[in-house]
């Protein structure tokens, strides 16, 4: 759902650019609030593997592909502010290096792929675990229909915005139509990759998960016939204690073999909105990408001329550029937070 230049004029664009950016820097306060010993290790990996997911296109439908947007997946590993970070780091490493995603466009690509599927998802995903059962495999479950929910969202989002400001003279209705309609099938992918990782981590590191947060039950004593809460004075699980950087490695290595190789395999169809954006006449207006001429437009490597090696490289590239970026973003605000809370900043009271 990557949004060109082109698609929606200039003073809608600057609108978003302005809503997209407003809603970075609250992130970044919140950020600072969500991520700890346990999630900000992880927050620049989190980015780095939604880069390489996005590689995989899988058919949803004829002529059409999808991919994972993401915005559920990071809200829910590491917390709603950090997630919209993740994906907007993503965002721009796509626009900047890979021509992928206007860069004018780059204020609609973040208020539609970051924003609104990280906040439609978190709160879904916020009102399922209240009332589902206190198990990992609500956790799951809740996953997957945040994340299901999320990408028609956006659809909806994208097409309000197009409303508003679209480029050519196109039935808002049928681009609606055809906008949810496509990207429900891709929101059931987007669901199983995201609950198929997400489950995946709570099975082996529920302490990192940050949407699994107060999942445990406490431990309950009978007094007197009457079960009671147990004192809270269990030391903290061993993997809670232990180091992520086993962790970290299997998602890097992970990411790499997914961007670097897989890829390769993955459908070479358009995405949702080309398909719609072409089928409808919206790609009319469509303007060159000003990174058109990096080395790396298109994922693929200049002057590299084997395809599947010069896909694999990008796709190595940008999973390091991302986590290196991204980690880079997590760590100062981690040490911000650390500042703030320093013996130093508290002022005791007697």
């Amino acid at each position: 759902m990557h949004v060109p230049d082109g698609f929606i004029n200039a003073p809608v664009s600057a609108a978003a650019g302005v809503v997209a950016a407003g809603a970075v820097a609250v992130s970044l306060r919140g950020a600072r609030r969500e991520l700890d010993e346990r999630t900000a290790p992880l927050a620049g990996l989190v980015a780095a593997f939604i880069f390489a997911v996005q590689m995989l296109n899988f058919p949803v439908a004829a002529g059409t592909s999808g991919h994972l947007l993401g915005g559920a997946l990071a809200a829910i590993l590491v917390g709603p502010c950090t997630g919209v970070l993740c994906v907007s780091v993503v965002l721009l490493m796509q626009g900047v290096l890979f021509a992928d995603g206007g860069l004018t466009a780059l204020g609609v690509n973040i208020t539609d792929m970051a924003i609104t599927t990280t906040v439609v998802a978190y709160l879904v995903f916020r009102g399922l675990v209240k009332v589902l059962p206190r198990k990992r495999r609500s956790i799951t479950v809740a996953s997957f229909v945040a994340a299901l929910l999320s990408v028609p969202a956006a659809a909806v989002v994208f097409t309000l915005i197009y409303a508003i400001g679209g480029t050519t003279d196109v039935s808002i209705g049928k681009v609606a139509t055809a906008m949810v309609g496509v990207h429900v099938l891709i929101g059931i992918g987007e669901a199983v990759i995201t609950a198929l990782t997400v489950g995946a981590v709570v099975a082996v590191r529920p302490d990192l998960v940050y949407g699994a947060r107060g999942l445990h039950r406490p431990l309950k004593l009978r007094v007197a016939g009457e079960l009671v809460d147990a004192p809270d004075t269990a030391p903290a699980p061993v993997a809670a204690r232990g180091s992520h950087r086993k962790v970290w490695i299997t998602g890097l290595v992970t990411s790499l073999v997914l961007a670097g190789f897989v890829s390769f395999y993955a459908s070479a169809d358009p995405d949702g909105l080309e398909k719609v954006a072409h089928d409808k006449g919206i790609d009319k207006k469509t303007e060159k990408h000003s990174s058109d001429g990096s080395p790396l437009a298109g994922y693929g490597v200049k002057d590299v001329g084997d395809a599947r090696l010069s896909g694999g490289l990008a796709g190595v590239i940008g999973v390091g550029v991302t986590v290196v970026a991204g980690s880079g973003i997590f760590w100062v605000l981690r040490r911000r937070r650390t500042a703030d809370t320093s013996p130093s900043q508290i002022t005791e009271t007697v």
